[in-house]
């Protein structure tokens, strides 16, 4: 929680809105959105009632937009490009699926969603290894 001066009454405590995730099918694992969850975090996956399994990139990416999401990927190269297309997107995550263990993964997405507010998310492309232990 942050503070907020209120005027004369003083300081007062304000909610910052944690980001929320979409898990993208490359990244899309079971037992990360589960650990994800249980530690108070909102996530979602591919697939899920508002995403079908077979949704492209692009349907992953605005679809998640729509629904006040960021999304994490290990598709660098397919997701820069959508980036530039859409601009406007919900906040991009990106990493090199080789260099993270299921561990470091949760970890580091894990201390991203506590570390960033959901404003600072949108139009946004950053690299997971901003929050690697």
């Amino acid at each position: 929680m942050k503070r907020t001066w209120r005027g004369k009454n003083g300081w007062r405590k304000r909610r910052v809105a944690k980001p929320r995730l979409h898990l993208d099918a490359d990244v899309s694992y079971r037992v990360l959105q589960r650990v994800l969850l249980e530690r108070g975090n909102d996530v979602t996956r591919t697939p899920c009632e508002w995403m079908p399994f077979d949704a492209t990139d692009e349907e992953q990416l605005l679809l998640a937009t729509a629904h006040g999401r960021c999304i994490l990927t290990f598709n660098i190269g397919d997701f820069m490009r959508l980036a530039e297309k859409y601009s406007a997107h919900g906040g991009i995550v990106l990493a090199q699926q080789k260099d993270w263990s299921l561990a470091s993964l949760i970890a580091a997405v894990d201390k991203m969603l506590t570390q960033t507010r959901a404003e600072e998310w949108p139009g946004r492309v950053r690299w997971l290894n901003e929050w690697r232990l």
